[in-house]
């Protein structure tokens, strides 16, 4: 029987070639104003679960 893919999960993390989970950063979406151009241009940049996560999260969305 198929996994089910964790909807949630498939839109939040991407496996990258050598096996890391990416992810965005928290705290980007909304009350923009009151954060710095320098705090808010280091939560554009891309970042990586934490090696205990990974393999959690690669449960979640087997077939990416």
């Amino acid at each position: 029987m198929k996994l089910k893919t964790h909807t949630g999960a498939k839109k939040r993390f991407k496996i990258t070639k050598g096996g890391k989970v990416k992810r965005g950063h928290a705290f980007r979406s909304h009350i923009l104003n009151k954060k710095s151009t320098k705090r808010k241009r280091g939560l554009r940049k891309e970042a990586y679960c934490d090696k205990t996560n990974t393999a959690a999260i690669k449960k979640l969305i087997p077939y990416k």
